[in-house]
């Protein structure tokens, strides 16, 4: 695929300290204009066309009819694309690095789209309940808007100060499937409405969801997630800590073309 002939996906951004002490003391720090809008519409056509290319049709996101529509996740993207850009760009691995005080290394990037017509609820959770990473507060997810997002499309909601309480226990979800849920108040938590283009970051032990997309179309967001040099994550099949820059947990380097993964 020929590279997009776009401009720059992420524009320079240095935090400010005061900046980098919110999203420490909060445990996530939202990043207003995080994504130059000239890309937006770019990057959400490729969202769609790795899902399609993935067995996710674009029709089937306009209305629900699974569980799986609460979320679709897909990590495969294109050499070349905008989000190749996106995702391995200079300004994107700065933002991260500051805020997780260490160069960051690309750790697992997927689509995050909720199908329209009633995409269910995202249960409460950490990142953390998934795959172990120690430590934790060493990686990070930036969640990236590509439409505007309020609480009826199903925006993201994060518990403030949630990652205080470090690891949390969890459970399989209401839902009978094998993502996780813990418990929390639901006022506790706060809905991060945003703009297309606007990021929210957060740490693997914030506790954050997703109410139901009740519009008539879907929700179209990108979850970017890095990690320090010096994290490891737990091979739940051994039980040993294995250090990520040595023995990656995942493949996302990108592809030359899009399938079934």
């Amino acid at each position: 695929m020929p590279e997009t002939k776009l401009g720059n996906v992420v524009g320079p951004m240095t935090l400010t300290e005061s900046e980098v002490h919110f999203y420490q003391q909060e445990g996530y720090l939202v990043l207003p204009g995080f994504v130059d809008q000239a890309a937006v519409e770019t990057l959400r056509e490729e969202v769609f066309e790795a899902l399609a290319a993935n067995g996710v049709s674009r029709e089937s996101l306009q209305r629900a009819s699974e569980t799986a529509d609460k979320l679709r996740q897909c990590s495969q993207y294109l050499s070349g694309s905008a989000l190749d850009r996106l995702i391995n760009c200079e300004e994107t691995l700065a933002v991260a690095s500051q805020l997780i005080g260490g160069r960051a290394v690309r750790y697992l990037p997927f689509t995050a789209v909720k199908a329209g017509g009633g995409g269910g609820t995202f249960h409460f959770h950490q990142d953390n309940n998934y795959t172990r990473h120690d430590p934790a507060l060493g990686s990070i997810n930036i969640w990236v808007a590509l439409e505007d997002m309020t609480p009826d499309n199903g925006c993201l909601g994060i518990v403030p100060r949630s990652h205080q309480n470090q690891q949390i226990p969890s459970r399989n979800s209401d839902d009978g499937d094998q993502h996780q849920q813990v418990e929390v108040d639901p006022l506790s938590c706060l809905p991060i409405r945003m703009r297309a283009g606007d990021a929210v970051a957060f740490s693997r032990w914030t506790v954050h969801g997703s109410g139901p997309n009740v519009t008539d179309a879907p929700r179209v967001a990108y979850a970017l997630q890095y990690h320090r040099e010096d994290v490891r994550w737990l091979d739940r099949t051994s039980g040993q800590w294995r250090l990520l820059v040595d023995n990656p947990r995942t493949a996302t380097l990108p592809v030359d073309s899009l399938g079934s993964q």
